[in-house]
């Protein structure tokens, strides 16, 4: 799978000082650890050994995450969405119902910020060299990005149902933006009807959690501070949020990009200019019921930047924080709706 956001919260999960009482006597932590998605998976479930082993709960997981990348990752050539990007047809297609799910919430949050989450800018990620094509040389020519736009547009893919389709025949559609917390939704989904209510999923960075530690303490999670740093060997801590029963992503542009003639470009795209965005917002954590949605939404607010990205949070409601690089170091604003989660 496309990996346009890196894994920008730490799996670092930590205790809630305030304890409440538990009721999961004889019951433990149990870690589930796997690769999907040109990533790691960790999630950890409250119950006894017995219980996760007779569920064969680490076989279901695999298998939903199998399917997710078999619907959705542009890196398998046979996949769902690389046969529909490889086809020139403007016909109708019956797509499956994970695929139409996760297209049709991303066509909404593209609508609803008017563009600045678009699902057919994978030619300009590609052109940039962030996709499962190598980078090129140098920096694309104006001609080339021009032409390249000319591929790009939320308006030339429709979805009906499940039946989709597209208005010009070199659209590509790139799901990476939402695919990924889509696959947490899904394996959270998966540990509810196993009759798992306190747990914790996480997948490149992207989360979902739900109810207490065995311990009958709240999940904690930390954000990891924005230092640059492609190899993602300096990590540290910027804050501590205590999300509850909801999801967490983070975006950022600082582990995925590219140096050339003294400049640094972002893996992240503006529909617009179709460049890497330029400006000094480097982080933004989005708090939602939905890991697919606040997936899509902390990328959103990373294209639109400080000012325009906390306007658009505010006007919709949004639980996000944002972090701004400044000349002595880092800005931290967020959402009134976030205020709550803080530690």
């Amino acid at each position: 799978m496309n990996k346009l956001k890196f894994a920008l919260l730490t799996a670092l999960v930590l205790a809630l000082s305030a304890c409440f009482p538990s009721n999961n006597t004889g019951k433990e932590e149990i870690l589930l650890q796997g690769r999907t998605m040109g990533t790691t998976y960790n999630i950890k479930v409250v119950g006894t050994k017995e219980q996760i082993k007779a569920l064969n709960l680490q076989q279901k997981i695999d298998d939903v995450l199998k399917q997710v990348n078999q619907e959705m990752s542009t890196y398998i050539k046979s996949s769902e969405i690389s046969k529909f990007n490889q086809s020139t047809s403007t016909d109708s297609i019956e797509v499956s119902p994970g695929f139409a799910r996760v297209l049709k919430e991303s066509i909404r949050l593209g609508q609803l910020s008017e563009g600045k989450l678009d699902v057919t800018v994978g030619p300009l990620v590609n052109l940039w060299g962030f996709g499962p094509e190598q980078r090129p040389d140098k920096v694309p020519s104006d001609v080339v990005l021009a032409a390249t736009k000319k591929r790009v547009g939320l308006q030339n893919l429709v979805l009906e149902g499940n039946l989709l389709s597209k208005k010009i025949p070199d659209l590509y559609v790139d799901l990476s933006t939402t695919a990924k917390g889509y696959g947490v939704d899904v394996v959270a989904e998966l540990i509810e009807k196993n009759g798992i209510v306190n747990y914790l999923v996480e997948i490149g960075g992207e989360m979902r959690l739900r109810g207490f530690k065995h311990t009958g303490e709240l999940w904690a999670i930390a954000i990891e501070k924005p230092i640059l740093d492609p190899s993602g060997e300096e990590r540290a801590i910027h804050q501590v949020i205590i999300p509850k029963d909801n999801a967490v992503a983070t975006s950022g542009d600082y582990r995925n990009y590219f140096e050339a003639d003294g400049r640094r470009f972002s893996h992240i795209i503006d529909p617009n200019t179709g460049k890497p965005i330029d400006h000094n917002l480097v982080s933004v954590t989005v708090i939602h019921a939905s890991s697919m949605t606040a997936d899509g939404l902390s990328t959103t607010l990373m294209v639109m930047g400080m000012e325009k990205g906390m306007a658009f949070a505010i006007k919709n409601n949004l639980a996000a924080l944002f972090i701004s690089k400044t000349e002595n170091g880092f800005d931290e604003q967020f959402t009134v709706k976030f205020k709550q989660y803080l530690k």
